[in-house]
């Protein structure tokens, strides 16, 4: 979502959430998980599938996504 490299912190997240009978899985980082599931709910990720550029959409994500452009691939920092 962010277009950082990915380096050793990972998770893996489900583009359509598994409550939903999603199967597969995108590599994350934490902090950028958590902005996905601070700002969408499990139905709205369903509808939205496996597009990054959606979930970008998002006056919030997209605010986010600017800030930690130039950050370095493993930092973290508390989500709001």
């Amino acid at each position: 979502m962010c277009g950082r490299p990915i380096a050793t912190r990972l998770q893996w997240h489900h583009p359509v959430p598994k409550a939903k009978k999603g199967r597969g899985t995108v590599p994350v980082h934490p902090i950028c998980h958590r902005t996905i599931h601070a700002n969408f709910t499990n139905a709205q990720l369903a509808r939205i599938g496996d597009d990054p550029e959606r979930l970008k959409e998002n006056p919030a994500v997209a605010k986010f996504v600017g800030w930690i452009a130039d950050k370095p691939p493993d930092f973290h920092a508390p989500t709001r």
